[in-house]
């Protein structure tokens, strides 16, 4: 047995682009800020349809990009969490335990009639969608994102090869379920560990590197409208010069704006040492960087 999901030609138009220029004005439109390699990396995956491996540090922008893209398509965000563990029944479906064993005491009682006999109890009204199946099914409607897929183990990303590659997933007891219209995938990775071949030559690759001082910026007054000149210019400066450090876990562009929202909060229009002192947790979030910045706090704040 083989089920298609319905095709919809007004979404897959609504998917298309003119050129990469237009997709990065929309991706701004939508508050975020790429530059010209990763507006080209997407534009590619959503001309030819195929799925697109971000890989980064933490916090640089790769999970907001799948959550830009499913708003300015006006498409729904599909999520699926990687996790240490993670198996086909977390991803893709469950069946619905509950309502089989009142399916088996109507059965027992004589409620139902014979159409609705055993062999039903693993038809699709049983059937609890998760991530995956439901992307399947939601086809070009939605942006399925499978983030920190490096947190996954090794039999885990091999299920994956068969929905990358052909779009379709088997359930023994239904049968394969293929869409019809494919939804546009990004896959995240913190490279926590390397990625198998296999899976990287089903996708797109593109690597998310922090943003320069000035771009920075511009992601900080887009995200905070309002915030003062002084503070974005004085706490992305800040922030590059953590990155300078020895740390375990430097600040991504997360934390950037994290920290300004924070400085905005407790009324600081400028950065000094007791400021920075102060608000650290905002973007230092490893007890032993806190004590590495603490010893720095004068260079970072004066840039000696």
């Amino acid at each position: 047995m083989t089920t298609e999901t319905p095709s919809s030609s007004s979404s897959e138009q609504a998917l298309r682009v003119a050129d990469v220029s237009s997709l990065d004005a929309l991706l701004r439109s939508g508050g975020y800020l790429p530059d010209r390699g990763l507006s080209t990396a997407a534009y590619i995956a959503i001309t030819v349809g195929r799925p697109l491996l971000l890989e980064g540090e933490v916090g640089v922008g790769k999970t907001e990009l799948a959550k830009t893209l499913a708003a300015v398509f006006s498409r729904r965000l599909i999520r699926l969490q990687c996790y240490e563990g993670i198996d086909t029944n977390q991803a893709l479906y469950e069946w619905d335990y509950a309502r089989q064993m009142l399916q088996i005491r109507a059965l027992s009682e004589h409620q139902l009639t014979e159409e609705d006999s055993v062999d039903a109890l693993f038809g699709e009204k049983f059937l609890l969608e998760r991530p995956l199946l439901e992307a399947v099914r939601a086809g070009d409607e939605c942006v399925l994102l499978i983030d920190e897929v490096d947190r996954a183990d090794d039999e885990f990303e091999a299920f994956l090869l068969e929905l990358l590659s052909d779009f379709q997933v088997t359930i023994p007891e239904v049968g394969t379920i293929r869409a019809v219209s494919r939804p546009l995938v990004v896959l995240t990775s913190n490279r926590t560990r390397e990625l198998h071949d296999a899976l990287k030559r089903r996708c797109l690759y593109h690597w998310i590197d922090y943003p320069t001082a000035e771009r920075e910026e511009e992601i900080v007054r887009t995200r905070l409208p309002g915030v003062s000149e002084t503070l974005a210019a004085k706490a992305v400066d800040a922030v590059h010069r953590l990155r300078g450090l020895d740390l375990a876990k430097p600040p991504g562009v997360a934390e950037t704006i994290d920290w300004v929202e924070a400085l905005q909060a407790i009324g600081a229009t400028d950065l000094d040492e007791d400021t920075l002192k102060y608000s650290l947790g905002s973007v230092i979030k490893d007890r032993d960087d806190l004590d590495v910045v603490a010893r720095r706090v004068g260079s970072i704040v004066g840039g000696g």
